[in-house]
C-alpha cells in the first residue's frame, strides 16, 4: 500500500500546480437515487483529468539527468494529456502510445500540447504495460498506473475527499489500469479505515470484478466502446494483488448506464464527464454502493463532441 506519508508529501509537492478540486452534490431528489451523492470533480484539471496529479508527482520525483532525453507513455488518452501538459510545462519532451482506438478529442490534446503521439494496434499497446518499452519510444517511460509515485499523486484525491466530506460512507472510483483506485484507496484506508471503497467498470470490459470473484486475475471478453477511459482484458498482476487488498469490490454497469449518468451530469449540475468518468456515477444510482453519503470520483470529462451530441440526443 501507498504508505499516507507519500501521499502527502506528494500533495505538498504539487499544490499549487493542480486544481484543488470541489466536492459537490449531485443535483437530485431524494426518491431519485439510492444514497447521496457526491460528485469529486477531476473533470475539471487542466486537461480535464485527474491524471496531471500522478504525471506531475512522479517527474518532480526524477532526477534532471533522467529526464534529459524526455518522457513517454502509454495511455488511452488521459495520461497522455497529462504528461503533454507537465513536459510543456517544464520544457521538456513528451511522447505516447496510444491504441489506434484513441479518440480524436485526446490525440488532438496531446499534439496541440506539443507531444508526439504514435499509434498501435490494441494487443501491441496493452503489451507496453508489461515491457515498459516501445521501439518507437525513447526517455523516460512513466508508468499510467503501475508507479508508486504515479499513484501517491492520485492518492491526494482521497485526501481532499476526507477533509471535505470526513464522514463519508463509500467512495467509487473508475478503475482501469487500477492506479487512480489504489492510490486513493491507500490515503482512504489509512485515515478511515471502515470507509467501503468500490471500483466501478463497464460491462463491455470488466476483468477486475472478474477476477475478485474468481480470486486471480482472468481474461475476459474486450469490446471498445466509446468508454476508452476503462476497461481493458485483463487485470495487471500487480496492481490487482493491491486492489485485492484495498477495495471491497467492483460495481459494473452497461454503456447504456453510463450514458443515463452522462445525460444526467449535464441536465442536473451542467457538468461534462466521459464514460469512465461517469461510471462512477452510474455505480452509485444502482444501490450497489449503500446508503447514506457516497463520493464518486468524476475521473475525466474528455468526451468526444460528438458522442457527446449523441448521448444527449438519445432521451
Amino acid at each position: 500500500m501507498i504508505s499516507i506519508d507519500q501521499i502527502h508529501e506528494a500533495g505538498q509537492r504539487i499544490e499549487g500546480r493542480v486544481v484543488r478540486t470541489p466536492l459537490l452534490p449531485l443535483n437530485v431528489q431524494q426518491d431519485e437515487a439510492p444514497c447521496r451523492i457526491w460528485l469529486k470533480l477531476e473533470n475539471l484539471q487542466p486537461i480535464g483529468a485527474f491524471k496531471v496529479r500522478g504525471a506531475l508527482n512522479a517527474i518532480l520525483l526524477t532526477e534532471p539527468e533522467e529526464l534529459e532525453a524526455g518522457v513517454w507513455t502509454a495511455s488511452a488518452g488521459n495520461m497522455a494529456q497529462a504528461l503533454a501538459w507537465v513536459a510543456s510545462d517544464m520544457g521538456l519532451s513528451a511522447s505516447v502510445v496510444v491504441p489506434d482506438t484513441a479518440p480524436a478529442t485526446k490525440t488532438d490534446s496531446v499534439e496541440r500540447l506539443g507531444g508526439r503521439v504514435v499509434r498501435v494496434p490494441m494487443e501491441e499497446w496493452l503489451e507496453v504495460f508489461e515491457s515498459r518499452e516501445h521501439p518507437q519510444m525513447d526517455g523516460l517511460m512513466i508508468h499510467p498506473f503501475d508507479d508508486p509515485n504515479v499513484m501517491a499523486g492520485n492518492g491526494t484525491i482521497g485526501l481532499e475527499i476526507l477533509e471535505d466530506l470526513p464522514d463519508v460512507d463509500a467512495v467509487v472510483i473508475p478503475y482501469g489500469g487500477g492506479g487512480l483506485a489504489c492510490g486513493i484507496a491507500s490515503a482512504l484506508r489509512s485515515a478511515v479505515p471502515d470507509v467501503l471503497i468500490y471500483a466501478s467498470e463497464v460491462d463491455t470490459a470488466a476483468p477486475l470484478a472478474a477476477s475478485l470473484g474468481a480470486d486471480h486475475p482472468v481474461t475476459v471478453e474486450f469490446t471498445p466502446s466509446y468508454v476508452d477511459g476503462i476497461g481493458a482484458p485483463h487485470v495487471f498482476p500487480g496492481v490487482f494483488d493491491l486492489a485485492r487488498e484495498l477495495l471491497d469490490g467492483s460495481i459494473v454497469r452497461s454503456v447504456e448506464q453510463i450514458s443515463s449518468a452522462i445525460r444526467l451530469l449535464v441536465q442536473r449540475n451542467q457538468l461534462v464527464a466521459e464514460g469512465a468518468g461517469a461510471s462512477s456515477v452510474a455505480a452509485a444510482l444502482s444501490g450497489e454502493a449503500g446508503e447514506g453519503d457516497v463520493v464518486c470520483v468524476v475521473s475525466g470529462g474528455n468526451i468526444d463532441p460528438d458522442v457527446l451530441a449523441r448521448i444527449l440526443e438519445d432521451r
